[in-house]
């Protein structure tokens, strides 16, 4: 008598992944701790950079900048490290060889990296705007929220599929950093565009919303364009 072996759906497939991830990582918060304490001292460098300016010299002007840069560092070391563990304990070998989709692999880790970043930024946020806004940001500043989300999901699934095609190559920390800053920089310059003008304030309809267009267009085609590589890349 034949056994029929039922196979998981994609979205149990997706959840289990995305499950191993969160659970590995709230057991032992190596990521999270890492990229917390890699944005507080950034932070502390900001600080000290920032210590010898004049009274006059307004900081809300390129808060924003400065905001996305303690970002995209951030997310740079939780992107080295994603794969980290699979890459070690021979785990994505192990996924590999399971009849599964590889795109779910790409989603289930963006995803994972996506709500680390999230984690990450709503202490760093508050931290930054407390330590360095000395004026207080203009009445539009929730607006802020959007071009975060935005730009987190870019970076998260740009991220994943860089760090994929990285994890196996000398000086992968170095090589991911020169092939991410170059392919996110629209995505950033957009965020930056829209974070600025939700602190200081300015016409949101025009550069704010074309920003987030830019951003949003961005993110559809980028991780349309991952998630159809990601096959070839994670197999290759």
């Amino acid at each position: 008598m034949a056994i029929e072996i039922q196979t998981p759906s994609t979205w149990q497939q997706y959840r289990t992944l995305l499950g191993k991830d969160l659970r590995r990582e709230f057991r032992t918060r190596e990521m999270l701790t890492s990229m917390g304490m890699y944005a507080l001292l950034v932070l502390v460098v900001y600080g000290a950079a920032l210590s010898q300016t004049s009274h006059s010299f307004d900081i809300l002007q390129m808060s924003g900048g400065l905001l996305w840069a303690v970002i995209i560092f951030t997310s740079l070391l939780g992107l080295n490290r994603s794969f980290a563990h699979e890459k070690e304990n021979g785990c994505l070998d192990g996924l590999l060889l399971v009849p599964l989709d590889r795109s779910v692999i790409f989603l289930a880790k963006a995803t994972s990296n996506f709500l680390f970043m999230i984690v990450v930024e709503l202490i760093t946020v508050p931290l930054f705007a407390f330590f360095f806004l000395s004026t207080s940001p203009a009445d539009t500043w929730p607006l802020i929220i959007t071009p975060l989300l935005i730009g987190t999901v870019g970076i998260a699934g740009i991220g994943t599929l860089l760090s994929t095609i990285t994890v196996n190559t000398r000086g992968k920390d170095v090589l991911l950093a020169v092939l991410f800053i170059p392919l996110i920089f629209p995505l950033l310059y957009a965020c930056v565009s829209a974070t600025t003008v939700a602190l200081v304030g300015g016409d949101v309809e025009a550069i704010y919303m074309n920003a987030l267009l830019l951003a949003g267009g961005y993110d559809v085609v980028m991780l349309l364009l991952s998630w159809v590589l990601y096959d070839f890349v994670v197999s290759a």
